[in-house]
């Protein structure tokens, strides 16, 4: 029932159902803040947990769904997307674009949509996962359906 789920996720949930993703979200017992120990909690391979990175780039906030299994390139992905510099966010800058904290970030829920670039190594699992907007909280989508519901472009992170 989303009326247990705490209040970030609850957004998160409508912002999905909205999009027309029928995922529930699941609470984990334990916080699953890395792609490491998300994928141990639910059995998965580490590169089928889609990261929710927050980056500042040309005055901007960015986000970036990586796969759990690497490392975004700063330096390579602004030379491909043609931006000037990537950096990481502040924390302050993370919750001030999202609403959510760090190791919770969801890819959708935000108080207003993200530029968002999703790493391509993603579309080779059939089901990913990502954060619900809380440390706790985890989703099931497809790479079609993180595509449509950020609206990103595809391209490779690392």
């Amino acid at each position: 029932m989303t009326t247990d789920l705490p209040s970030r996720s609850r957004i998160v949930h409508e912002s999905l159902r909205a999009a027309g993703i029928a995922s529930d979200i699941v609470v984990l017992p334990d916080a699953a803040s890395t792609a490491a120990l998300a994928a141990a909690a639910l059995g998965v391979e580490v590169g089928a947990i889609a990261n929710s990175l927050v980056f500042w780039s040309d005055g901007e906030p960015l986000l970036v769904m990586t796969s759990g299994a690497h490392r975004v390139d700063t330096a390579a992905l602004a030379e491909r997307t043609g931006r000037t510099e990537i950096k990481r966010a502040s924390v302050d800058q993370v919750r001030s674009a999202t609403g959510q904290a760090i190791g919770g970030v969801a890819p959708t829920g935000h108080p207003a949509p993200l530029t968002t670039f999703i790493d391509e190594d993603l579309e080779q699992y059939d089901e990913i996962w990502a954060a619900g907007g809380t440390p706790h909280t985890v989703f099931p989508l497809t790479f079609d359906e993180l595509v449509r519901l950020t609206a990103g472009t595809v391209v490779a992170v690392g």
